[in-house]
């Protein structure tokens, strides 16, 4: 049975600390922003966008088990950072806590951080939202991506992108490889002509 948007709010609530539910709300309510602007199914991108962090807070060794579990694959980045699992480890919790079926938005949960090629709509919508959701402060030209998003959201994946890796290489932290197969990809994309 799928749990409703605010049996979920609820159950999150209870379960986070400090600004991780706000930050959560702040991508719950971008992503539905978005979605109306790109006429994206509205109930797909407010369960992804209030879920996509579901795992975020469970300890390391949980992330992997449940990864294990599920049969997800697991890098060797992934496996010695298990941290980055808490998108992959959300998918999975998010479809057997609250019932949440649908591929669409479980994917939009399992990638929100590194993004991959070809990413549906609702995919690029909750990526894009949890890096411009307003309660995020730290990242750069967070203004101008916010303006971006409602104008061009292919542009502004690829800008989320790129500014993730430079930001990466520049304090000398670990690259995760899907990030930079998406990015080449975008780039691709949007060097064509036709993109939407």
């Amino acid at each position: 049975m799928k749990y409703t948007i605010e049996e979920i709010q609820e159950k999150l609530r209870k379960k986070f600390k400090g600004n991780r539910f706000i930050h959560t709300l702040g991508v719950e309510y971008t992503s539905v922003c978005l979605a109306m602007k790109y006429g994206a199914d509205l109930e797909k991108a407010e369960y992804a966008g209030l879920l996509h962090d579901c795992a975020k807070q469970l300890p390391e060794k949980k992330l992997l088990q449940i990864c294990k579990d599920n049969g997800e694959e697991i890098s060797e980045m992934e496996a010695s950072n298990p941290f980055l699992l808490h998108g992959k480890a959300g998918a999975c919790l998010s479809k057997e806590k609250f019932g949440i079926e649908d591929a669409e938005i479980l994917n939009a949960i399992r990638f929100h951080t590194t993004g991959r090629p070809a990413m549906s709509l609702v995919e690029k919508i909750v990526f894009v939202a949890d890096y411009i959701e307003p309660n995020r402060k730290k990242a750069a030209h967070l203004e101008e991506l916010r303006k971006m998003a409602f104008e061009d959201l292919d542009e502004t994946v690829l800008a989320i992108l790129e500014q993730t890796l430079d930001y990466l290489e520049e304090s000398g932290k670990e690259i995760d490889r899907h990030t930079i197969v998406t990015r080449d990809y975008y780039k691709e994309r949007l060097r064509s002509s036709d993109h939407e």
